[in-house]
């Protein structure tokens, strides 16, 4: 159990991303996005053994020959003068089945990856995920932030189309906490003397059960990631899987009932501060599509 390490590039206080799965895979898809963008070399990987149970099981000719696990992989890339590390985790290792990590295991896994951060000298970590949020889905997505300390909070706040998480008005339920290691790792990188955010693209409230990703809120982050970088980059990549998330979202909205679609509508000029009835009217239609494409023998959305 432990960290491999295929590759030792001479990197000078390099900051790090960090993606892992979660609600709309916000955060997984904007890191690894902005991976495949500046074509980043992988580094390394933490040995899955421990963390994880297989996928499946490879047989070939009546042999097992190989156990496939969730990779948790290391890159890193040069960007102008600036170094980076980047850390994409295709899990998050949890005990009694839950969707987010919880437990030894996590925090194994949270300081591996720290560790190999220290080694290379890193200096700053970057996480991050979804800010569920009373937002229509025709808005443009902010990043809601969270910070350890003062100073990168106050760096974070000059980047276009960021709010800190304590400016979205009213304390909501389950505001103040940011699940799984996302948030873990922030932790323990404080602990450890190290700078982070935490940089949560906005989700609507009624879309955070989807089974589907949010690449919308994705790309506000990655514009926040170029700012960060101190570059521009081309984002064509998510396009085409933003367009067909659209068509979906704009599907459920088409079947809204007219009073509810007025009150769901009045979000595009007025930011409620605490989720109405719409939440679980709008996820009713999510669950009833699904459970009508299961009676179907069609596949749902995905």
């Amino acid at each position: 159990m432990g960290v491999k390490i295929y590759h030792r590039p001479d990197l000078h206080h390099p900051i790090m991303f960090v993606g892992w799965p979660g609600i709309g895979n916000i955060g997984l898809i904007a890191v690894s996005t902005l991976k495949e963008i500046l074509r980043a070399r992988e580094l390394g990987e933490i040995d899955p053994l421990h963390f994880f149970y297989p996928r499946k099981v490879v047989i070939e000719d009546g042999l097992l020959v190989d156990l496939e696990f969730p990779a948790s992989r290391f890159y890193y890339q040069r960007v102008g003068e600036k170094d980076v590390l980047f850390f994409i985790g295709e899990e998050q290792p949890s005990d009694g089945g839950r969707m987010y990590a919880r437990g030894e295991k996590a925090y194994q896994m949270a300081n591996f990856v720290l560790d190999v951060a220290s080694e290379f000298g890193c200096h700053r970590i970057y996480t991050s995920g979804a800010c569920v949020s009373p937002i229509h889905h025709q808005m443009k997505p902010r990043v809601c932030a969270v910070a350890t300390s003062s100073e990168v909070l106050q760096e974070v706040r000059r980047y276009s189309n960021t709010i800190v998480m304590s400016e979205l008005g009213e304390r909501r339920e389950g505001e103040g906490v940011i699940t799984g290691l996302n948030g873990l790792l922030l932790g323990v990188a404080k602990s450890r003397g190290m700078e982070g955010a935490c940089l949560m693209g906005e989700i609507p409230d009624w879309l955070s059960g989807a089974a589907f990703p949010y690449p919308k809120a994705s790309r506000s982050v990655l514009e926040v990631f170029a700012q960060i970088l101190g570059i521009e980059i081309d984002l064509h990549l998510l396009d085409e899987s933003e367009r067909q998330i659209e068509e979906i979202v704009e599907s459920f909205y088409a079947k809204f009932p007219k009073e509810m679609k007025e009150e769901y509508d009045q979000r595009k000029t007025i930011l409620q501060i605490r989720p109405g009835t719409i939440t679980i009217q709008a996820q009713i239609y999510i669950d009833e599509q699904y459970k009508k494409g299961s009676e179907e023998g069609g596949e749902a959305p995905s």
